[in-house]
């Protein structure tokens, strides 16, 4: 089922690893008007992080450069929402691989490889897919609890 779209955003940023915070606010500030829990935005700007934390060390490898972007474009629903976060990096050879825990091309110890699963642990949806000529979108939807659950307690 379609859910009707309520309001939409977007944004462009450089991908430095400081404009990792505002982002991750940003996107939290938007979803504001669906009243959620402290829980569902704890959840929903750790995975913003991740994902802009990718963008900035492996699509563009830590270059942080002004002319590498990263945009993240969000749609709110009734009770979801949906954030898209692209770059146009060196994209992903083997987005499978990519996936699996504690799997990076960083290889001088500082990453961990839980990126992708810190993702999908806190939100409800995430897939990852490859630009055509190269960059990455990655696609998360967050469901957020109903004011009738949270009053409830379910």
């Amino acid at each position: 089922m379609n859910k009707k779209i309520i309001n939409t955003m977007s944004m462009t940023i450089p991908a430095k690893s400081e404009n990792e915070s505002f982002a991750r606010a940003a996107v939290a500030a938007f979803c504001s008007s669906l009243d959620p829990t402290v829980d569902e935005i704890s959840d929903l700007k750790t995975a913003v992080s991740e994902a802009v934390t990718n963008c900035v060390v492996h699509a563009y490898q830590k270059r942080q450069s002004n002319d590498d972007i990263i945009t993240i474009a969000c749609e709110l629903a009734e009770d979801m929402l949906t954030v898209k976060i692209s770059d146009h990096g060196v994209g992903i050879p083997d987005i499978k691989q990519a996936m699996q825990p504690f799997y990076t091309t960083v290889k001088d110890g500082e990453r961990s490889g839980m990126g992708f699963t810190v993702m999908q642990s806190f939100m409800d949806k995430i897939s990852v897919n490859n630009n055509e000529g190269g960059g990455t979108v990655v696609t998360m939807q967050k469901n957020f609890t109903k004011e009738a659950e949270k009053v409830s307690g379910e």
